[in-house]
């Protein structure tokens, strides 16, 4: 008699999961309750979180959230459909407007996520016959569209712009258009592209560049205009993509180019046209976040500070961006590192591959406009005295 087919699959995943488990990779959702600044709630117990995104706390922002609210009973909780097929919303196209003068560009395009943004992007502007350069540390949702679109891929170590230029120079001239992709702030160290020198390496090569920043908008740059800000002068990237759901605090992907590629994207990116938009109340939300980042640039200004004030009370290098690794290589030391981290009353992940490379698992902490100076100093006298000094003497 022929298995049962459910009997083989569970099969399959049991063994997968028992595979991850042993090598301390296994993943598990925590119900956890987010509130208003850092604080969170797990298992009952309150404990200030130093593990999300929402760098500027504007997902618990009353002029955001009242905003949202509004949106909400006024048009509804969901858009309905694809914008192409149930007609734009007029928040939409505001939103659109507000991101692409905030970035200097000519026109935006919103997407339901920035994963669903780079999986749309990316395979509309290349395909076979074309090639993709990209950072090695770029996010996974930018390598997964430049697999999805079919052209040659080239792999650059990361930040080395001497090999991205050679890379370049013995490949550009197979391919018929050229791609370079990278984040603007790396999500897991917490670095910055170098962003300028890439956009003359890439003119020079006659090739797009593409930056991702997810972890730079709000936080990062002049004003907080994210990562292609942070010089002297806004650096020449034509295609700026980034997320809305993190310094933002609400959802949602997009990107800031010219008219002709906006048009062309709302045309052909496959993830813009089969799925249905934004709610309302989300556009509403992230519109009013954008105007309360343009009022507030002293306030846009503290993650980093607040990041800074961790790793000077620690001895590190003072970081780029609110976010701060402590790699500690091991799978199983980082787990037990965090477990410790939330005995003592703070919430810090830890990252283990294949979200990072093999042998860095890290803690990730990231900082936010309203965490309390004494609770960063308190968790920094704890990594100092119970993490790494255990690390230098093993």
């Amino acid at each position: 008699m022929a298995r049962n087919p459910a009997e083989s699959l569970d099969d399959f995943a049991r063994a997968k999961l028992e595979a991850l488990e042993a090598q301390a990779l296994r993943r598990r959702l925590i119900e956890t309750d987010r509130r208003e600044g850092s604080v969170a709630f797990r298992d009952g117990r309150r404990l200030v979180s130093f593990c999300c995104n929402d760098y500027l706390n504007l997902s618990q922002n009353g002029a955001v959230k009242r905003a949202a609210i509004e949106a909400t009973e006024k048009y509804g909780t969901g858009s309905g459909a694809s914008r192409l097929v149930s007609g734009n919303h007029p928040l939409f196209r505001e939103l659109e407007m507000r991101l692409a003068n905030w970035k200097q560009a000519e026109d935006c395009v919103v997407f339901g996520s920035g994963y669903m943004a780079n999986l749309g992007i990316i395979p509309t502007l290349t395909r076979e016959g074309d090639l993709i350069v990209a950072d090695e540390l770029s996010h996974a949702c930018l390598l997964s569209g430049s697999k999805l679109s079919g052209a040659h891929v080239e792999i650059f170590r990361h930040n080395d712009m001497a090999h991205l230029e050679a890379l370049l120079a013995a490949h550009r001239g197979n391919a018929q258009h050229c791609l370079v992709v990278t984040d603007g702030i790396f999500s897991m160290d917490g670095d910055a592209a170098p962003v300028a020198e890439m956009a003359e390496i890439a003119r020079h090569h006659d090739a797009w560049l593409m930056t991702d920043d997810a972890h730079g908008l709000g936080v990062v740059g002049h004003e907080g205009r994210g990562s292609s800000f942070m010089g002297h002068a806004k650096a020449d990237v034509p295609l700026q993509m980034g997320t809305l759901s993190k310094a933002i605090g609400a959802y949602g992907g997009y990107l800031c180019a010219s008219a002709p590629v906006s048009d062309l994207i709302r045309t052909r990116a496959r993830t813009l046209i089969y799925s249905t938009g934004l709610p309302p109340g989300t556009a509403a939300a992230a519109i009013a976040a954008l105007d309360f980042i343009r009022d507030n640039p002293d306030y846009c200004r503290r993650p980093v500070e607040k990041a800074r004030a961790f790793t000077r009370a620690l001895s590190l290098p003072d970081p780029e961006s609110p976010i701060v690794p402590l790699i500690l290589g091991d799978a199983e030391v980082t787990l037990a590192a965090s477990m410790l981290l939330e005995a003592e009353g703070y919430l810090v992940t830890g990252i283990r591959p294949p979200t990072v490379p093999a042998g860095t698992a890290r803690l990730r902490f990231t900082f936010t406009a309203e965490h309390d100076d004494a609770d960063i100093a308190r968790l920094a006298s704890i990594v100092g005295e119970k993490i790494l000094s255990r690390a230098a003497a093993e």
